[in-house]
């Protein structure tokens, strides 16, 4: 049931006159840790003169470090990106014992190094009132991290942000809206106040319609969707890195695709760096297209591709018939003596003298009579127990 799609993500700022660029840090490909998987991934940058060095973050995850030696008029990054889009159970992990249950706490050498995922950056009445009213005590730790991953999407309405930045948790929580990136720093320092690790994620976003409407729910998109998004994780023993979505409160699947997980949201822009004083013109694409998916239950295969499969059906029996390819049935004889009941051979033995020689005799008996011009092969059959 998969479907392979086609990502394409176009950034583009023009300036009103030539101006130089200091270096770049892109973080725009795919984490290690994706995952969906990617089949293919590539970026293109313009003013062409420029230098472009792979590196990883502290993090782990990928940076692209581009110099810009000339002044230029136009800064272009288009990435390109053909993804399979495998279904993900989200829930497909394991929980340590000592961390089946909420609350729980870390060992201290793994306390030690998910320290930055603990530093509490925010703390204030209007925070501490919301951790307060979701905190719970001795419940089964999935189903408390559905519980606050469920409130934070019901009590705050998402908006599109364009202002740039990230609010801070009281004035998300005060004005009970914000973007995804407002969402997932509250997410993450909720978390960290409720004693669990969490880290910022950016990433994109992939939708695709459903294939039929949901009896009892939301049905999705109305059109195959994407775009730069923004969420949170949260470190379990035995589990690692789950993500968690409030902006749709449910985990994240194989339509989100991690490009930077850091402990602070500062660290996982898309783009840093600092260019002269000038007017921008800037514009931005995200679109995905489906490149090929297999037929399925809600799918299956069209009048059209039937017909298609059934006209190849007779060419196949055409190139069969010219390479003189007969198909027969096949069969695995079983014997019973009728001449010695009581050797071991015809009882409780697998193999023995008079069997081989009865095989051999029949084996060149079917040979004259379906496959003259063939070879016998003799190869080990079944074995049976005992």
């Amino acid at each position: 049931m998969t479907i392979r799609v086609h990502l394409r993500h176009d950034t583009i700022y023009k300036y009103d006159r030539k101006v130089f660029l200091s270096p770049h840090i892109f973080r725009i490909r795919p984490a290690p840790h994706c995952r969906t998987p990617i089949e293919s991934y590539s970026m293109k940058i313009l003013p062409q003169n420029h230098f472009i060095n792979w590196q990883q973050d502290p993090f782990g995850n990928y940076l692209a470090r581009v110099v810009f030696p000339e002044k230029t008029d136009i800064l272009s990054i288009s990435v390109e990106i053909i993804a399979k889009m495998s279904p993900i159970n989200p829930f497909d992990f394991f929980l340590e014992e000592s961390a089946k249950n909420y609350p729980f706490s870390y060992n201290e050498s793994l306390k030690k190094e998910l320290a930055p995922y603990l530093e509490i950056e925010e703390s204030n009445e209007t925070l501490l009132n919301w951790v307060e009213k979701i905190k719970q005590e001795k419940v089964h730790l999935i189903d408390f991290l559905v519980d606050v991953n469920k409130q934070t999407y019901n009590h705050l309405k998402y908006q599109i942000r364009l202002e740039p930045g990230t609010q801070t948790c009281a004035e998300t929580l005060k004005l009970k809206s914000g973007s995804c990136r407002d969402f997932a720093w509250l997410m993450v320092q909720t978390m960290r106040h409720l004693g669990i690790a969490a880290r910022f994620v950016s990433g994109y976003l992939i939708q695709l319609t459903a294939d039929i409407p949901s009896l009892d729910g939301p049905s999705g998109p109305e059109k195959d969707f994407t775009d730069l998004h923004a969420w949170c994780e949260v470190y379990i023993p035995g589990a690692g890195w789950i993500g968690l979505d409030a902006t749709s409160g449910l985990l994240a699947g194989e339509g989100h695709i991690p490009l930077a997980c850091t402990p602070n949201y500062e660290s996982a822009a898309v783009i840093s760096g600092s260019l002269e004083k000038c007017e921008v013109d800037f514009r931005y694409k995200n679109e995905v297209k489906r490149i090929s998916e297999t037929p399925r239950v809600t799918k299956p295969y069209t009048e059209e591709q039937w017909e298609e499969i059934y006209k190849l059906g007779f060419q196949v029996d055409e190139e069969l018939k010219k390479n003189d390819v007969r198909l027969t049935m096949g069969g695995e004889p079983t014997f019973v003596s009728i001449d010695d009941m009581e050797s071991p051979e015809w009882n409780t033995e697998a193999d023995g003298k008079q069997k081989r020689i009865l095989a051999e005799n029949l084996s060149r008996r079917l040979l004259n009579a379906f496959g003259k011009g063939g070879v016998i092969q003799h190869s080990q059959g079944k074995w049976y127990p005992g």
